[in-house]
Order: structure tokens, then C-alpha cells, then sequence
């Protein structure tokens, strides 16, 4: 794997958030000479706080400009491109839908229209979609499969969901790019500084000692997935992508642990991991006066897929990840926050 990533020229948009930021730290370990797409120089971010900004060619610029990315792709040689930047927040999709459009829907299009400009170049290209595409389907039909129709129907589930069928209109016998799209379950690790997110808004409150207020009645069913075990996933794929073309591109690939959890259980897996027992039993009652919307009941995903092509599953367990987790966070949430 290391052998093969070694000076090859690679794209990431959205290199400066949370998965962006672990993908580039691995690629950078690897020898790949990087480019990140940024549309503002937010420090407040994991590529700035482990100061991988000075080892990678930071690009600023929008992701809906067609140009500035036909420009970014033809200068920088770019062989690889992973298409992670998105406008990722539930609550700014269902206030201002448009801004998530905008980025989520047509950066996509005009990534791909770019790419379609450069294509000789192009080897492989990797599109983060996710389980949120799918909408809302019964706990019998879990896990999601990969040949589910997408029924989203909230602001950003659509956001992805559009994304994702724009991106495989490109790997069809029309453009014939390569292209895989993957629909991942929530992922969780050092340096998501998105603190609306589940994980990083209660260890802050644990960290910060804050008081920590569940935003509905803890029954959804997730599953959650460690940044690592993404990271190593996406340059599977990039790399099988990138040598053997004609039998992955235009492919789909779900990825989670298959060991979903009530949110409730995952908050007291944290509070447990940090001794805090008592203080998870004052939420409990909160729990109980809380309303969910918004949000479907369960989601969750196998890797059968994932696995018989790539023998790839998942290694960290949630409550190793959580432990990695939090002490990044004791150490650096002060230049994230």
C-alpha cells in the first residue's frame, strides 16, 4: 500500500475537514504528494491543529467554480481525486437548504464535470456519499444493501442522494469515468471539530465540564465507524480503482460495523468510558421528555460488499475508538473549538 501511494498526485476536496484532514495525515505517512481544495483557511480544524496545512498544497477556492477545478486538476497533475467535501450539518440543510444544494449537489456536478474535461489524467476517483441517501426504510430492511433505492427526503439526505446518482451517471457506459461511490455509516474519531455531531458534542461537555443536553429521545439506531478504519478503506478502493479499473468502477460500497446502538447507549458508552456514570443517570430523565424529529428511526450498514472484494473489515471496536478519541481531544480541543 505505501509502495503505491509514493509521489502519486492526489486531490482531496474538503481536505480540511474531519475525514479530509485523517485521509491527508495517512496520504502524507505514504509519500503522496497532496492538493486540498479549501473554500476558507478555517485553522480551527485537524489539518491545522497536527499542522498538516505546511505539508500539502492548500488550494483556496469554491468547490462550485468549474474553472478553479479544471485549473487545480491540469496544473497539479492530479491522478487521484477523493470527493469529500460537503456541506455536512443536519440542522444549517433544514434552515438554509440552498447552501447545501449549492455545495453538496452542484460542487458535485461540476467536480465531475471538470474531471470529465481532464479525463486522460484521471485514474480514479472516489465520492463520499452516504447512508443518509437512502431514507427512511423499516428495521426489517436493515442493513441498508447497496442496491436499495434512495428515498431521502430531508434537506441534506437528498443533498447525498442527488450527489451520489450525479456521480454514477458519469461512471455509466455514457462517460465511462472511474468512479465508486461509498455510503458509509457515521463516522467518529480524532478531529471532527463539527460539534453539532453526536460524539464530539459529548465529549466536549465532558471535557469542558458542560452540561450535555440530548437533542431527542435517544431511541434512533446508528451505527458508528472509526476514522481509521475509513481511511484505510478509501485508499483500498482508490488503489484497486486506480489498477484495475473495469472491475470496480461504477461499484457501491456500504460500510459500518453491523453493531448498531440506540444514540441513548452510545452516550452512556461514553459517559462509562470516562467513569461518569451518575452524571449519564441525570440524562436519562431527559431522555424521557424528549421528541425526535427529523431524523429516521434506524440506520445502519454490513461491509459483505466491502469484504469480498477487498477482504476489508472493520478493526476498531466502539469502545477502543472512543478511548483514541477522547484523548485526542483532551489534548487538542482547545485548537478546534
Amino acid at each position: 500500500m505505501k509502495n503505491f501511494w509514493n509521489n502519486k498526485k492526489i486531490l482531496i476536496t474538503g481536505i480540511n475537514g474531519f475525514i479530509g484532514g485523517n485521509l491527508c495525515k495517512k496520504l502524507i505517512s505514504y509519500g503522496a504528494s497532496v492538493t486540498g481544495l479549501i473554500r476558507n483557511k478555517n485553522q480551527k480544524t485537524l489539518l491545522f491543529a497536527e499542522k498538516l496545512d505546511k505539508k500539502v498544497n492548500l488550494i483556496q477556492g469554491n468547490l462550485e467554480n468549474k474553472n478553479t477545478l479544471k485549473r487545480i486538476l491540469l496544473e497539479q497533475n492530479i491522478e487521484i481525486c477523493f470527493h469529500l467535501a460537503a456541506q455536512v450539518e443536519v440542522g444549517i440543510a433544514e434552515k438554509d437548504p440552498f447552501v447545501t444544494w449549492e455545495t453538496n449537489v452542484r460542487g458535485t456536478y461540476s467536480l465531475m464535470e471538470a474531471i470529465r474535461e481532464q479525463r486522460k489524467k484521471i485514474k480514479a476517483i472516489v465520492i463520499a456519499s452516504s447512508d443518509k441517501a437512502y431514507g427512511d426504510y423499516p428495521k426489517n430492511k436493515m442493513p441498508y444493501k447497496e442496491d436499495y433505492e434512495l428515498k431521502a427526503k430531508f434537506p441534506y439526505d437528498v443533498s447525498k442522494a442527488c450527489a451520489d446518482m450525479i456521480a454514477r451517471s458519469y461512471a455509466s457506459e455514457l462517460y465511462n469515468l472511474p468512479v465508486v461511490i461509498t455510503r458509509f455509516a457515521n463516522i467518529y474519531g480524532p478531529g471532527q471539530a463539527n460539534f453539532s455531531a453526536l460524539i464530539p458534542d459529548c465529549l466536549k461537555s465532558i471535557i469542558k465540564k458542560q452540561k450535555f443536553m440530548p437533542r431527542g429521545n435517544g431511541n434512533s439506531v446508528r451505527d458508528f465507524i472509526y476514522v481509521d478504519d475509513v481511511v484505510e478503506l478509501y485508499l483500498l478502493i482508490a488503489k484497486n480503482l486506480f489498477v484495475y479499473p473495469n472491475k470496480i468502477k461504477g461499484e457501491v460500497f456500504n460500510a459500518g460495523t453491523l453493531k448498531p446502538l440506540k444514540v441513548k447507549d452510545i452516550i452512556k458508552k461514553i459517559f462509562l468510558n470516562e467513569n461518569k456514570l451518575n452524571q449519564f443517570k441525570k440524562l436519562e430523565k431527559l431522555f424521557k421528555n424528549k421528541k425526535t424529529s427529523g431524523e429516521l428511526n434506524y440506520q445502519y450498514m454490513d461491509y459483505k460488499k466491502v469484504y469480498k472484494f477487498f477482504k476489508w473489515r472493520p478493526k476498531t471496536d466502539f469502545n477502543s475508538g472512543i478511548s483514541k478519541t477522547i484523548a485526542w481531544y483532551r489534548k487538542n480541543i482547545s485548537k478546534i473549538l
